[in-house]
């Protein structure tokens, strides 16, 4: 689908040269040449990014990023101006700005910031719910006992300088608990900056966390501040940390250490007041053992580790979560759906989900999209059965064992037991076909061994003939 940006500047010609380069680039463009006109456009219509001008007559750019942080939470903006300065930098980053050129820009520059814009919405969209809400805490959603150890973590480390690191396959939530971590601390008025280590190019990671200044390379028109620079005061999370180049890695422990850094072509070094928060879904101590990743790097990152469970480790939580992408694709596609039929929750409970929450969010909103009724069946969730055939009970057993559940129940205790037999029935013939060895059943299920052995207690399994046996 076509990504929709919003040009905002009060120089017609400034927007015609940015409509064209961003068509040319396969964007729908809409323009408005102030922060007014803006607004009205945005309360009218859908769009993926804002690209504005800081200095305007009326709303200006600072006053418009204030504005799209509070009405429409989420959207990402991008801040320009022929005033650069750190201090405009700093301050458009703590009102949220998700990145700050100065003119006149380099297209190909800009093209990178927009992608990454794009692509950490599309990541991070959505998954936040109000702090109010039942179903979670810190903005997350879960209320798993895999969760609750997650949260209660998080409460007790939120508070301290100390570097965290956060570890979960891909599409678990650790930019939302980086998020968490800094909302939750003493530092959650300053800025918490965001940086993809997996989506820079590697000539540009100096320039990119540190900074450089003008003429220190070609195409560095003007001083430019680097993203430790920016978070100065907050919080800087290092998401895929395990794709830095090896003589950045040396760099970056230098400022883990001593908190300070060069600029490039820089002539002095900056001292920075920044609590580093590093993601990543990568085994580092294979990549320490592999010698691609510095083994005094991830200790330093590794002060307080955090590890997110999979999806398939908390089924109980997909139910909270569907409401919760109900709710958000009805309101953004101006659908509907009231809920899912007892056989949909119960099939979507039983899959192995490998892309974790990111693939359900992905099937919940073509399910809303495409939703024949009010209520989602079976037959709604598209391109669902495949990704559920693996491991997971098939559409066809789902519906078939309607029947054998009791009657009477309302629809969250219909599908706890009904998802409790499909989860019992499945350990039990991973353990047969595993000779009774919980290591590799826990394989076989593509669940770590100790959730295994919790789910056997609860289901008495230890006690029958095929649960017996151990790795002994």
């Amino acid at each position: 689908m076509q990504k929709r940006i919003l040009v905002v500047d009060d120089e017609p010609n400034i927007r015609k040269v940015l409509r064209a380069h961003l068509r040319r680039a396969g964007y729908s463009v809409e323009e408005a040449e102030d922060g007014v006109a803006a607004l009205r456009w945005l309360h009218e219509d859908a769009f993926d990014l804002v690209i504005s001008d800081l200095k305007m007559p009326g709303l200006d750019g600072m006053s418009l990023l204030a504005r799209c942080r509070d009405d429409f939470p989420g959207l990402p903006v991008i801040l320009i101006t022929a005033h650069g300065t750190v201090d405009s930098a700093v301050e458009a980053i703590k009102l949220g700005a998700r990145d700050y050129i100065t003119k006149p820009f380099d297209h190909d520059e800009l093209q990178k910031v927009i992608q990454q814009a794009i692509r950490t919405e599309e990541r991070g969209r959505s998954k936040f719910v109000s702090p109010a809400t039942d179903r979670g805490r810190h903005g997350m959603i879960g209320a798993s006992t895999a969760m609750r150890h997650v949260f209660d973590l998080v409460d007790r480390v939120a508070a301290s300088p100390s570097t965290v690191l956060i570890t979960g396959e891909s599409g678990t939530g650790k930019e939302l608990v980086a998020r968490a971590l800094h909302q939750a601390s003493g530092r959650r008025a300053a800025p918490f900056v965001q940086v993809n280590c997996g989506a820079i190019p590697e000539n540009l990671f100096e320039s990119e966390l540190f900074g450089h200044e003008r003429g220190a390379f070609t195409g560095a028109v003007s001083a430019r501040p680097g993203r430790f620079e920016l978070a100065n005061g907050g919080s800087l999370f290092l998401d895929e940390v395990g794709e830095l180049p090896k003589d950045m890695q040396v760099k970056l422990l230098r400022v883990l250490q001593d908190r300070t850094f060069d600029r490039v072509g820089g002539v002095r070094s900056m001292t920075v007041d920044v609590r580093v928060i590093a993601a990543t879904n990568r085994d580092l101590q294979r990549d320490v053992a592999a010698g691609t990743f510095r083994e005094d790097l991830f200790y330093r990152l590794n002060v307080v580790p955090l590890r997110l469970p999979s999806l398939r480790d908390r089924p109980e939580d997909i139910g909270p979560l569907v409401d919760h992408f109900i709710e958000r694709f009805n309101l953004r596609l101006g659908r509907r759906v009231r809920g899912l039929r007892p056989e949909a929750l119960a099939a979507l409970c039983a899959a192995p989900w490998r892309g974790n929450i990111r693939e359900l969010e992905n099937v919940m909103e073509r399910a809303v999209l495409l939703a024949s009724s009010e209520q989602l069946g079976l037959g709604d969730l598209i391109g669902f059965e495949a990704s559920a055939s693996s491991g997971a009970a098939s559409a066809g057993a789902v519906s078939g064992a309607e029947a054998e559940a009791p009657d009477g129940l309302g629809l969250k205790e219909y599908v706890r037991v009904y998802t409790a037999r499909i989860e019992r029935a499945r350990i039990q013939q991973a353990l047969v076909e595993s000779g009774g060895n919980v290591t590799h059943a826990s394989r076989r299920l593509e669940i770590s061994r100790k959730s295994l052995q919790m789910k056997m207690k609860e289901y008495g399994l230890r006690d029958e003939p095929d649960g017996e046996a151990d790795d002994g």
